[in-house]
């Protein structure tokens, strides 16, 4: 097992995964994720095979936030601390430059983000409504798309 950065050829691989690893939701990611943030994204491999990733980026607008676009880890690989692993690979290269807060956001759907997220120190930004006692933002993902966004702090940049 090894990680390394995110690479444009791993597109068509991560992109044939997803949508099992999300058991069937519909997920996508833009290639552009893969040509134009591969300094901050890591892929994990076992196996010549892809079993964890994570894309994420430092802000344009804002010289101290990066933000954490996707991850995930296939099923079968869940509970051994690899997401962990990757969260800790990006906070440490974003720490580099000069970034102090991770931002990142899920559907309030997706229990098992919100909980994975609170567990490894993001806070829930307050919304401007709450569903199922969980603070969202409205519209944040387009008409009707609702989403819980999550900020963490960095300590000892």
């Amino acid at each position: 097992m090894y990680i390394r950065n995110l690479e444009s050829e791993d597109y068509h691989e991560v992109s044939s995964i997803i949508n099992d690893w999300w058991r069937g939701r519909n997920m996508s990611l833009p290639r552009l994720f893969f040509e134009h943030f591969q300094n901050t994204s890591y892929i994990i491999k076992e196996d010549n095979k892809i079993i964890g990733f994570l894309i994420g980026f430092l802000s344009q607008s804002y010289p101290d936030e990066a933000y954490i676009h996707f991850a995930g880890i296939h099923p079968d690989y869940r509970r051994e601390g690899l997401g962990k692993k990757l969260y800790q690979l990006f906070f440490g290269k974003v720490r580099q430059h000069g970034v102090s807060k991770i931002r990142c956001i899920t559907s309030i759907e997706n229990r098992k983000s919100i909980a994975y997220h609170t567990q490894i120190g993001f806070k829930i930004i307050p919304g401007d409504k709450t569903v199922e006692d969980i603070s969202v933002h409205s519209d944040y993902g387009g008409e009707d798309v609702d989403r819980v966004l999550f900020l963490k702090e960095l300590k000892g940049k």
